[in-house]
């Protein structure tokens, strides 16, 4: 039996948790109740990460692109999140998780947002894992943000166009301060990166199981960890 290397942990974990819609439908269930149990497994995830010593957990919770989906399912989705939220928040206090979240603030139902913000506030002086929901998020908007602050600071005179370089560019994405992910982990079969930290995946590991979501428990979390320690990562060396 294999055993997970604690010393040789990937820091920052990234997961595009997808299935819940076919998990329900594939048991004559709803979406919504495909969500919820969606729900269940970042409880799971998240806490399994901690124990472990994980560093940085980044969730692909809510895309920019999701805004398209049925509006019933939309809302129920926030309203789900926000009521899971505010539930939660103390617990993530009390075992030292930092919770953030990175992405526009647009578009985002203003009950919601309080409930992201309330949840940053309430666990900022935490010096434990930080749990990184990416919410309202997309990859390329993320970038384009990016070229707009710098071309801002170009323009007050701040920054060189010379001295850009890639720290100016990482300097300046949602994720600043943060590690980039050693180890993506996408559910449900499908083998893309969908718009997600299309910069800081550069030397990801990628690992893809059929699992959807609401079936990704601890043993699935585990497979995937064991399966990055027996990786050699060479950064384009020998």
């Amino acid at each position: 039996m294999e055993y997970i290397d604690t010393a040789k942990l990937p820091q920052h974990i990234a997961i595009i948790m997808d299935g819940n819609g076919r998990w329900a439908k594939s048991r004559g269930l709803s979406r919504t109740q495909g969500h919820r149990e969606g729900v269940k497994r970042v409880e799971e995830i998240v806490e399994i990460a901690r124990i472990m010593g994980v560093k940085v957990l980044t969730l692909f919770t809510f895309s920019t692109e999701n805004w398209q989906r049925p509006k019933k399912e939309v809302m129920l989705l926030m309203a789900m999140i926000t009521s899971k939220l505010n539930k939660k928040i103390e617990k993530l206090r009390k075992v030292n998780i930092r919770f953030q979240i990175m992405g526009r603030t647009d578009l985002i139902p203003k009950e919601v947002l309080k409930a992201l913000k309330a949840g940053e506030k309430k666990t900022k002086n935490n010096s434990g894992m930080i749990m990184n929901l990416a919410f309202n998020y997309g990859g390329r908007i993320e970038i384009i943000d990016a070229v707009k602050n710098i071309a801002k600071s170009v323009q007050e005179g701040a920054l060189d166009v010379e001295d850009i370089c890639e720290e100016t560019i990482s300097q300046n994405l949602y994720t600043q301060g943060l590690p980039d992910p050693d180890l993506l982990i996408r559910t449900s079969g499908e083998q893309r990166i969908s718009n997600f930290l299309l910069w800081q995946l550069s030397y990801a590991e990628l690992y893809f199981t059929d699992k959807n979501w609401p079936e990704f428990n601890k043993d699935e979390f585990e497979k995937a960890i064991l399966d990055f320690q027996r990786r050699e990562r060479r950064f384009g060396s020998v």
